[in-house]
């Protein structure tokens, strides 16, 4: 079953057009070739506001699965996490874990990295429940992140919806 995903890039170049978006497309590439629906990736500026508006409103729209990029990082306008956090009702700190851990593993700054990953419950008339998931802004660790997030993302969508544990 294609279940429809969503990316995000976080980024306040990128979003006043001083930049081009590199990492999204390379999500919504590996999306869609995992078997994913996802259009291309929107862009928002740096901000909790940003991306908690934006990632209702692609929840709104159906989205099962939502993958962020950018504003993870320790400067002062990286509030992806935070915004992330008023959209998640329970945390998956498995994932994160295991993106900061393979980020290390490339550079010393993957530990760096403050993404979070977690769960949006289904809420009636809003949104059938969805896995959301924070990415570094490098399109190398899009790549290297997003097989961990393809690894998952099907049973929790299914566990979501009720299903049995495979």
């Amino acid at each position: 079953m294609s279940y429809p995903a969503a990316v995000i890039t976080v980024s306040d170049r990128s979003a006043a057009g001083q930049r081009a978006d590199t990492a999204g497309p390379v999500a919504v590439s590996e999306l869609v070739r995992a078997g994913f629906s996802c259009d291309e990736a929107i862009v928002v500026p740096d901000g909790a506001d940003s991306v908690e508006r934006a990632l209702w409103a692609v929840l709104a729209g159906g989205a099962r699965l939502v993958v962020t990029t950018g504003g993870t990082g320790v400067g002062p306008r990286d509030e992806t996490p935070e915004g992330s956090a008023r959209v998640i009702g329970r945390e998956v700190p498995g994932i994160a874990e295991e993106l900061r851990r393979i980020g290390a593993s490339e550079t010393p700054g993957g530990m760096l990295s403050r993404g979070r990953s977690g769960i949006v419950d289904p809420v009636p008339g809003v949104t059938k429940g969805a896995l959301v998931v924070n990415l570094p802004g490098s399109p190398k660790a899009v790549a290297s992140g997003i097989p961990v997030v393809i690894s998952v993302a099907r049973h929790v969508i299914e566990q979501l919806a009720g299903g049995d544990h495979a």
